[in-house]
């Protein structure tokens, strides 16, 4: 089962090094985008399984974005990443839309396929 993603980070050194590890891990990156906007507008277009949501982006933040998105029709598995450690609780982040927080210097040994893989029926 092929699990499409968009990777959302206005750092492009951070989207390649994601991109790669996403790839690596047997996911498909069927987008970038590099703020908010352009992500829910990535997400309207490709309607990927999965969103990799970076917090700080130059437009709005990461949970506003989780939001507009938790709203669509079928909203992407939402994985948030920051260089900060995630200062909200699991409910506060499950509120947002957001399935789970991946901080970046531990993005590469994150189970990244998990992460993204739908929850068994």
């Amino acid at each position: 089962m092929c699990i499409d993603i968009v990777v959302v980070d206005d750092d492009p050194g951070f989207r390649r090094i994601a991109t790669l590890l996403l790839r690596a891990r047997g996911l498909r990156v069927v987008a970038e985008s590099w703020d908010g906007a352009s992500a829910v507008a990535a997400v309207r277009t490709h309607r990927p399984d999965g969103l990799l949501l970076d917090l700080h982006l130059p437009d709005v933040d990461g949970l506003s974005v989780a939001r507009r998105l938790t709203e669509e029709d079928a909203p992407p598995r939402i994985v948030l990443t920051s260089t900060d450690k995630s200062l909200w609780s699991q409910e506060e982040l499950r509120g947002a839309g957001i399935t789970s927080f991946v901080a970046k210097d531990k993005l590469f040994d994150a189970d990244l396929r998990g992460l993204f893989e739908p929850a068994a029926n």
